[in-house]
């Protein structure tokens, strides 16, 4: 960032930290837990934390909040560093794991213990919720909240051996049952699970809440600023609390942002996980989902999911952004990047009934209309050819410039050409138009001054390859989905839609994941997962416009 940019607030504050001397270093952490893969809310948290430390020569730790084994796994361990990595960041040396701590962390817990600031609870689940009170009623003190000292912490070593089942006891901090914080009334510290870990193996048999190895993690790290979302507000206090009592050799400190929430989307990892495991979505990498793997899938570029981040800030206020803000900025990278090719996604037979029949030219393409660096290509032309269905109307209005019974066109680096003829089948479908080209009019060889108004692309029926074209639309079909009683019924029965289109040949030689624009209709690239040369399959990333923008603005309106 740059001397004269404006600050969001917590750069603001990480710059008056360097300015005071208070840190000579800044030090940050991105925290998940793999649980799932990370979606669209979690590039702010990476861009942020990654951002801030690279801006002012810090360092950022990628730490695995792993102390829930039994909804955690490998693939999803592999999946975060591979988005992470992907979006453009590095944490060299520093990937940790909370687990990398857990002894310490039971050393700090024993610690709590020791100075009477925490104890071994004997009461069920069911009866901790009962004394933990309400929102407007406190809670009350657990009859084993005064046990001695000594027997806390002989309970405590037998919890650990494995003594005892599953919810028998839980190491709670003694803060304030009627504390209007409801995370201050004795939160639990550790929990007995019998279940193995997937990166200490079967080592434990109790394991760290998330608030308590959150926070002793940072002071272990020596994080200067701990980054969280505005849901972890309220944490805080606990979070000094911890800090306060042990008194680590470093204590950080909690800054909260407001999430970023993106419209026509869910982020919550367990609806995700639903759409998933109800086979809504095809997996977590499936190009709806507003998860990185989905994304990239997709075709969106790495930096225009920086840009869309850096255009929604860092603030304290909770933000939906439009979906036509990130898709814009998708568009914005791809249309400097991408190649242009032809492709035909409904096709309409045009026979050019006065063309030979057993000729074929090859008419020469540019590869992008503002970069003569990336050179041109050549096209096969013959007397059949397909084109986009709507790009012909028997009744057309007045402003129609494509073509029309006894109306003319001109065919994208062709020859203009006239409709003369419309064949249907039986149930009166337009199936064939016969026309006529003009030999005088080849585009670059000057010899015709005719001009017409329209323009429109087209494939050369006996060159054409025919590919698999996906085409993705939102997943939901209000605004704010969260706020439905059910998602599942505001999911976008249209948000696919394959068609078999019709691509000129060197389309079916592009690597997975290339992106090109598809001339007039959009941008799209080779599914990274199932494309090969033999059997194409082609995704959507995106219109050529915002054809959502007016029924956006409506829906943000009414939802607020």
């Amino acid at each position: 960032m740059s001397d004269t940019e404006p600050r969001d607030f917590i750069r603001q504050i990480i710059h008056e930290d360097l300015e005071s001397g208070k840190h000579q270093q800044i030090v940050t952490r991105f925290p998940p837990e793999p649980n799932g893969y990370l979606h669209i809310g979690h590039v702010m948290s990476i861009c942020l934390n990654f951002g801030v430390a690279a801006e002012t020569g810090g360092r950022t730790y990628l730490r695995f909040d792993d102390t829930n084994p039994g909804k955690e796994s490998e693939e999803y361990v592999e999946a975060i560093e591979r988005d992470v990595r992907w979006l453009g960041f590095d944490w060299e040396d520093r990937l940790t794991h909370a687990s990398d701590y857990f002894e310490p962390l039971y050393d700090a817990a024993v610690s709590l213990v020791k100075m009477g600031s925490a104890y071994v609870d004997s009461l069920s689940a069911d009866e901790i919720r009962e004394y933990r009170g309400t929102l407007t009623e406190p809670g009350k003190n657990s009859p084993y909240r005064d046990r001695p000292v000594e027997e806390n912490l002989d309970l405590l070593e037998r919890m650990r051996a494995g003594e005892f089942p599953d919810g028998e006891m839980l190491l709670r901090a003694k803060i304030d049952m009627s504390s209007p914080n409801m995370n201050l009334r004795d939160p639990a510290l550790y929990r007995i699970r019998h279940i193995s870990h997937q990166h200490t193996g079967d080592a434990w048999s109790i394991y760290p809440m998330y608030d308590f190895a959150h926070t002793m993690s940072d002071a272990f790290e020596e994080i200067t600023h701990s980054l969280c979302t505005l849901e972890f507000e309220d944490h805080r206090p606990l979070y000094n609390w911890f800090l306060d009592q042990l008194k680590p050799a470093h204590r950080p400190r909690q800054i909260e942002f407001s999430r970023l929430n993106l419209a026509f989307a869910i982020t919550s990892k367990r609806k995700l996980n639903a759409l998933v495991e109800e086979n809504i979505v095809a997996g977590w990498n499936d190009p709806r989902m507003p998860t990185i793997a989905g994304m990239r899938r997709r075709g969106y570029p790495a930096a225009a999911l920086r840009e869309f981040v850096k255009r929604g800030g860092v603030t304290k206020k909770d933000k939906l952004i439009e979906m036509g803000v990130l898709e814009n900025c998708v568009r914005e990278n791809l249309g400097d990047e991408s190649e242009r090719r032809m492709a035909v996604l409904r096709p309409l037979k045009v026979v050019l009934t006065n063309y030979p029949e057993d000729e074929v030219e090859m008419m020469e393409a540019m590869n992008h209309p503002g970069r003569p660096e990336l050179g041109t290509r050549q096209l096969p032309f013959s007397r059949e050819l397909w084109i986009e269905q709507d790009d012909f109307m028997e009744e057309a209005p007045r402003k129609f410039f494509r073509l029309k019974p006894e109306g003319e066109v001109r065919l994208r680096f062709g020859y203009i050409i006239r409709c003369d003829d419309v064949i249907k089948n039986d149930a009166g479908e337009v199936i064939e138009l016969r026309c006529t080209y003009d030999p005088d009019t080849r585009s670059g060889t000057g010899t015709s001054d005719r001009k017409v108004k329209g323009t429109i692309h087209w494939v050369s029926c006996a060159h054409a390859v025919d590919a698999n074209v996906r085409l993705y639309d939102r997943l939901f079909t209000v605004a704010n989905p969260n706020s439905a009683d059910d998602f599942h019924a505001v999911l976008n029965a249209d948000s696919l839609k394959t068609v078999v289109a019709k691509m000129e040949p060197s389309l079916a030689a592009l690597a997975p994941g290339q992106p090109v624009q598809f001339e007039r209709l959009g941008y799209f690239c080779t599914d990274s997962e199932e494309h090969t040369e033999q059997a194409p399959v082609i995704n959507r990333i995106v219109t050529l416009r915002d054809s959502w923008a007016k029924l956006e603005k409506q829906a943000m309106q009414q939802q607020g």
